[in-house]
């Protein structure tokens, strides 16, 4: 509904404007831009990221983890890279499950214990198993389109006479305000319901939904404080990962930390399982405790964790 939405607001843009002929150059001109971003998003991504590829010998019990949750989601092995940042992150890229690659940072694999690594690494299987990177590529190319349209506006629409003036002057702050913002949040809105999707198939591939809950509610409070180099040089990069990072929850393309939290509490109650996963009040405690933690006067305190490829 959201993509019919998002393409229905390129329709009526281009139909407002009142060139057919440009809409559909700039659908061309993104659909070309983003295709070529599709094929190559996962050497892009991996490169900006300086990610090194592990395998059973240089990384046995991260590399066994994920090839194990492969198998339990019938997926094929994807290929599965370190990053050696502070910041806890994970994320999954390629085009299709034949090609994918997972990766997660040194950050993350020190600061979780196993089960909430298998949970985070099993939400990243599951963007690959529901096809996000296609969906969002889809998304991106009519945003794209309807940015391109803005931007052109007045040379699509021509410059009119005095009698349709009025009319030119509105479609203008129409194209130029109203359709790219509008894009925007029907983008964000499309990617925040995969997050959700995400955390359910997660849920389902490592049967643990609880670990998941507890992942989230430690890595998400220090990935907002944590500096993260290459979301601050290309903040398209912000969407890739399991939780955001220095962003307000408004303009954010995941869902708040506490209501995925309440997602996955259902989820574990709907499987039969007891106990309760992090609340509330504990995200905002363990937000607390990472901050004090990463205060100036306060040195980070690091643990081993044996799925470090390190060993740091």
């Amino acid at each position: 509904m959201l993509l019919s939405a998002l393409t229905a607001l390129f329709m009526a843009l281009g139909y407002t404007l009142g060139g057919s002929g440009g809409a559909v150059i700039a659908l061309l001109v993104a659909a070309g831009m983003n295709l070529f971003t599709f094929w190559n998003a996962d050497k892009i991504v991996l490169s900006m990221h300086n990610a090194r590829e592990v395998d059973a010998q240089s990384a046995p019990e991260f590399y066994g983890l994920v090839q194990a949750l492969s198998q339990r989601a019938g997926l094929p092995m994807p290929r599965v890279y370190v990053i050696d940042q502070d910041a806890p992150n994970a994320f999954a890229t390629g085009r299709n499950p034949e090609n994918a690659a997972v990766a997660a940072t040194t950050g993350l694999l020190n600061m979780l214990t196993r089960d909430e690594v298998a949970g985070v690494m099993a939400h990243e299987l599951g963007h690959v198993k529901n096809r996000d990177t296609l969906i969002m590529t889809m998304v991106a190319t009519i945003a794209g389109a309807i940015s391109m349209l803005a931007n052109f506006g007045l040379f699509f629409r021509g410059g009119g006479n005095e009698e349709n003036g009025h009319g030119n002057m509105i479609a203008t702050l129409l194209a130029v305000i109203v359709a790219p913002f509008a894009a925007m949040i029907v983008q964000m809105a499309i990617s925040r319901t995969r997050e959700y999707g995400a955390d359910q198939a997660g849920a389902e591939i490592s049967g643990n939904p609880r670990a998941l809950a507890s992942a989230l509610a430690k890595i998400s409070g220090r990935a907002e404080l944590i500096p993260n180099p290459v979301a601050e040089r290309n903040p398209a990069a912000a969407q890739l990962y399991i939780v955001p990072v220095h962003v307000s929850e408004l303009f954010s393309t995941h869902p708040a930390t506490e209501k995925r939290i309440a997602a996955l509490e259902e989820i574990a109650q709907d499987m039969g399982q007891s106990g309760s996963p992090p609340s509330v009040s504990m995200v905002r405690q363990e937000r607390a405790t990472q901050a004090s933690a990463l205060s100036p006067v306060a040195a980070p305190k690091r643990r081993r964790s044996a799925l470090d490829p390190h060993g740091r």
